[in-house]
C-alpha cells in the first residue's frame, strides 16, 4: 500500500518526535493514502510558516502493521468513539494511549470546526455526523512507536510549490 507524508522537507527516515504539536491521534508520524491530502497538508503548514514550497514523501507500507504483532486502533468512520478520541488528543496534553498505530478519518480544519462545536456542547453528536457527511473525509495513519515505523519503506519524494 502506498502512503504519503506532507511536510516542508523530505523525510527518508521517519521518526517519532515528541513535541507539543499533537495531532488527531496523538504524537507520532502521520501518513495518508491520499497524495492530494498530503499536498493540502504541505500547503497549510507552509502558509502558516510563510513558505511557498514543501515536499510529499512517499512510502510503501508493509501491511503486516495491521496484523497480530502490532497493537492498533482503526476507526472506520467518524463515530462517537472517534470524536472523543480526537478531542482527547487535541484538548488534553496528558492524554496518552498505548497503540502502535491508529488509523481513521482526518479531522481537517473544516471538520475541526464542527468537532469544536460538538466538544463545546453547541451541537449534538448527531449534528456533528450530519455535518461530516457533507465533507470528503481523507484517511490518516499515525505511527506511534518505532516498531510500527519499521513497516514503512521510503520510495521517493515530490516537491510541492504554490503561490502564497
Amino acid at each position: 500500500m502506498k502512503v504519503y507524508h506532507g511536510g516542508l522537507e523530505e523525510v527518508r527516515n521517519p521518526e517519532i518526535r515528541r513535541g507539543t504539536n499533537v495531532g488527531d491521534f496523538g504524537i507520532g508520524f502521520y501518513v495518508t493514502s491520499s497524495f492530494e491530502q498530503a499536498c493540502r497538508f504541505v500547503k497549510t503548514k507552509g502558509n502558516r510558516l510563510n513558505k511557498a514550497k514543501g515536499v510529499v514523501s512517499a512510502y510503501e507500507l508493509d501491511e503486516r502493521l495491521f496484523g497480530a504483532q502490532f497493537k492498533g486502533k482503526t476507526f472506520e468512520s467518524p463515530t462517537r468513539e472517534w470524536a472523543d478520541f480526537v478531542s482527547a488528543n487535541r484538548k488534553r496534553p496528558s492524554f496518552s494511549h498505548d497503540f502502535d498505530y491508529v488509523r481513521g478519518p482526518v479531522a481537517n480544519d473544516q471538520v475541526y470546526t464542527s468537532l469544536t462545536l460538538y466538544e463545546g456542547g453547541i451541537i449534538s453528536f448527531e449534528m456533528l455526523i450530519e455535518r461530516l457527511k457533507t465533507r470528503r473525509l481523507f484517511d490518516q495513519i499515525l505511527f506511534h512507536t518505532e516498531e510500527a515505523l519499521s513497516c514503512l519503506s521510503f520510495q521517493g519524494s515530490e516537491e510541492v510549490v504554490w503561490q502564497k
